[in-house]
């Protein structure tokens, strides 16, 4: 028995490797830890103290970690959040602030004759190489080119029609509307152009407690909040991803 697209997604398991090329997540913090771990070194050579090299060899680990959320445990801990919505293959998905595709790629590859659209403002300090190409080039790698539309959008204005998507999806990038009111509108957004009875899945290393809090005061139900491991710790277990899911009401 042949196996539909959303089964062999499935079936392709967290240790499925990418086909596409995803960069690095915020490679401005590279030279960042590159200029630490130098300091330390020096201070630890200058100093004759082994304080500092403790300090370079903690730097290194916290920057091996980010390295590793973003080249691989982002993938394997989206391989099971999409596993549990357990998608029929029909749903339309929408991605917020997509990037090089990891997680609307992955989404697509669940659909058989749905599409999962994505939007970005395509800027390359927040990942490596981003733009709405290199999108377009990872869709074709990964064999989901003819289910997946692509757009540029301010995520805090959507251009999609009320009740538009089965799911909503987001992954680190809600956080980059640094103001509040913004991300409450974003929030808004994502609830706007749900389909009643749709649902909401949003990661992000910061301000989940206000998703979970506004997505609460737009009236989602089953909103829930919770920290998704090591595996996409980005830079030690201080800077950890965290996961909300919503439920639009199916009537209100």
């Amino acid at each position: 028995m042949s196996l539909n697209a959303s089964d062999a997604a499935k079936t392709s398991g967290s240790g499925a490797r990418r086909k596409g090329s995803y960069g690095i997540d915020a490679p401005k913090l590279v030279p960042v830890f590159g200029l630490l771990i130098a300091v330390n070194i020096a201070n630890g050579v200058i100093s004759g103290s082994g304080w500092p090299y403790l300090a370079a060899i903690v730097v290194t680990g916290c920057g091996c970690l980010g390295l590793y959320a973003s080249r691989r445990g982002k993938f394997v801990v989206w391989n099971e959040l999409l596993n549990q919505l357990a998608l029929r293959g029909d749903e339309r998905i929408l991605d917020i602030g997509c990037g090089r595709g990891a997680v609307l790629l992955m989404a697509a590859q669940h659909l058989t004759t749905g599409r999962a659209a994505g939007v970005d403002v395509w800027k390359s300090g927040e990942q490596s190489g981003n733009a709405l190409e290199a999108t377009e080039r990872n869709a074709f790698a990964e064999g989901v080119a003819d289910r997946v539309e692509l757009g540029t959008a301010d995520m805090t204005a959507l251009p999609f029609e009320d009740n538009t998507f089965d799911v909503v999806l987001s992954n680190i990038a809600i956080h980059n509307v640094r103001s509040p009111a913004g991300r409450n509108k974003v929030m808004e957004e994502a609830v706007r152009v749900l389909r009643p009875g749709s649902r909401l899945m949003i990661g992000d290393l910061e301000a989940t407690r206000q998703y979970r809090v506004e997505l609460s005061k737009l009236g989602m139900t089953d909103v829930a909040r919770r920290d998704l491991g090591w595996r996409v710790w980005w830079s030690g277990p201080w800077l950890p991803t965290y996961v909300v899911t919503a439920r639009k009401p199916a009537s209100s």
